[in-house]
């Protein structure tokens, strides 16, 4: 179904003097199969599904030698719309594929181009709201959809033609735990049913290496089984990680599979705790957080510069402007209505300073509109909010500022300099740093991206964390980031990781709005759950996650009933 023939790419402009994105790629892939392409980020994952749809060179430009031929057309010959009804493609950035207003018009979209009868679109548009969860947001406009809900619509659309091939880059960065297996289910059960080719690159691998027929590692371009790719890649799921510690032969892909062999292992670690020394200790003080379970603007103009008139909300921290004991958030019967939608409902919730958050909830729960009610971007409905002391939607930026920094979703809200290094001198400037700080972080948490580079020839990890290194110049007493380790590779996420564990230490609170429940085990001394605008459970990490099967890193579920979360801290009781 697909082929590439020596297929090497380059880019102009591309750092070390031209060198091929991708380089003599060789492999072919038979019809009715799923795919799964791994490597660190900035591999050429992306480059290479653009290969597939025509996409690359037709409309990124850059050089294509070699042959790459899908359903015995040639891309290089067949530009995307001679492709289009072969080929469904979903890119990193949802929102970049949109063409219409609401939901429905948008699965319905494809499916008009190619001319499709009525009767036909209308059956297929109520099989892939039912397939995906979407019935009840037909009616949506897309403006208003969180951004899993946005990218469930992305791939409903693609999912209504019918192509014979489906390439979809990181289709499951934004989706809750449940939502994301709903969306591989699909997948799988179109490969299974219709035969249809699946291509994709995922970096949340713990997710989806299991639903894979092959496993493509690049850049090396070896191709094979899911369990021989993994036993010698770089990047892998957490499940491999406990396996390769363990010693196990062959390597389990799936809980119930690490779960059957893992007696052993429990005996070993019988008796012992974590070891949470990596993490920084949090001392709560007593002082009203919600105990156990519960039940209760413009981006670009709040979050960076002072370029266009805005103001910057990261700025270097000189002192905390509350004592410790005093909670640097403080939300009371917090209420939010965003159009029909009551986004957020009677709202209660306390962080202090030295304390790392975890907000988690499926797609649309409400997770981003408290961030951006925290920054002053969306004003309350209902109930107050206090950060620093401070009401936010009523504080001049200038104020605001000098207090809490925001990460949102789309990192493009943050970037719109040239090159990296005019990014980077710009936010020195903007957080009155020291010249070379941002450029320091990038250094640390994106190694090997030049100064000269474009921050839109980035991967969307990469950019993403270009972004973070721009808000973290400014050492926020408060940092919120939303989604911040969508697609970062395992290497990029264990970077910020010990970067936020730093800041932690030193007193700065972190509020997190993910889905990666790997994440949430590693850092956060703390998780909130919320669905439906409400906080229905408020705790330590790992009471909450461990009694959740939907937010359960993949350690607690194979070594349950025993406290251990992450593969980090079994390495170090062993």
């Amino acid at each position: 179904m697909i082929r590439f023939e020596n297929v090497s790419v380059t880019y102009e402009g591309a750092d070390q003097q031209h060198q091929p994105t991708l380089r003599d790629v060789n492999l072919t892939v038979p019809e009715g199969e799923l795919v799964l392409l791994v490597g660190p980020s900035g591999v050429g994952k992306s480059t290479l599904l653009g290969a597939v749809s025509g996409l690359v060179p037709h409309f990124t430009g850059g050089t294509l030698t070699g042959r790459v031929t899908v359903d015995g057309r040639d891309t290089r010959t067949h530009p995307p719309r001679e492709l289009a009804d072969l080929v469904g493609t979903v890119g990193q950035d949802p929102s970049a594929h949109f063409v219409t207003d609401t939901v429905e018009d948008e699965l319905a979209y494809g499916m008009e181009s190619l001319g499709l009868a009525p009767g036909v679109m209308r059956r297929r548009v109520e099989e892939t709201l039912d397939l995906l969860g979407l019935a009840e947001l037909r009616d949506r406009p897309i403006a208003t959809l969180s951004g899993g809900q946005r990218q469930r619509v992305a791939i409903g659309s693609v999912l209504t033609p019918h192509p014979k091939v489906l390439v979809l880059d990181e289709p499951t960065s934004a989706l809750d735990p449940s939502a994301a297996e709903d969306v591989l289910a699909v997948l799988q059960r179109l490969v299974h049913d219709l035969g249809t080719t699946v291509l994709l690159a995922e970096h949340r691998l713990e997710r989806v290496v299991q639903y894979a027929d092959q496993v493509l590692l690049l850049p090396e371009g070896v191709m094979g089984s899911p369990a021989e790719i993994m036993a010698v890649s770089p990047v892998h799921p957490p499940v491999v990680g406990l396996g390769r510690l363990a010693g196990w032969d062959p390597l389990p892909l799936t809980v119930r599979d690490a779960r059957r062999r893992a007696g052993a292992l429990k005996a070993r670690l019988e008796g012992r705790v974590p070891d949470l020394s990596a993490r920084p200790a949090f001392e709560d003080r007593g002082l009203g957080r919600s105990p156990g379970f519960t039940k209760g603007g413009s981006p670009q103009a709040l979050v960076r510069g002072r370029r266009g008139g805005g103001f910057s909300l990261a700025r270097r921290r000189r002192t905390h402007p509350t004592s410790p004991t005093t909670p640097l958030v403080l939300t009371e019967r917090l209420g939010v209505r965003r159009g029909r939608v009551e986004a957020l409902r009677a709202v209660d919730l306390q962080v202090r300073a030295g304390e790392t958050l975890a907000l988690m909830g499926r797609n649309g729960a409400g997770k981003s509109t408290l961030l951006s009610t925290l920054v002053g971007m969306i004003a309350p409905t209902s109930g107050t909010v206090r950060v620093a002391g401070r009401i936010p939607h009523t504080t001049s930026p200038r104020e605001l500022i000098r207090r809490v920094g925001l990460v949102p979703q789309e990192p493009r809200d943050l970037l719109y300099a040239d090159t990296v290094a005019a990014e980077c001198a710009s936010a020195d400037a903007d957080a009155d740093a020291a010249p070379g700080t941002c450029r320091a972080l990038v250094s640390e948490l994106l190694p090997g991206v030049g100064d000269d580079t474009h921050p839109r020839d980035l991967s969307e990890g990469q950019r993403l964390a270009l972004a973070l290194a721009v808000v973290l110049t400014g050492r926020p007493p408060l940092l919120l980031l939303d989604e911040p380790t969508r697609g970062l590779d395992y290497a990029a996420k264990a970077r910020l990781v010990a970067h936020l564990r730093t800041l932690a230490a030193e007193g700065h609170a972190i509020v997190l709005a993910t889905h990666d429940v790997e994440l949430a085990a590693e850092l956060a001394h703390r998780v909130v759950i919320i669905a439906d605008g409400e906080v229905v459970a408020d705790g330590p990490t790992a009471e909450v996650v461990v009694s959740s099967p939907a937010f359960s890193p993949q350690v607690a579920k194979i070594l349950a009933p025993q406290p251990w979360l992450t593969v980090e801290q079994v390495e170090e009781a062993l």
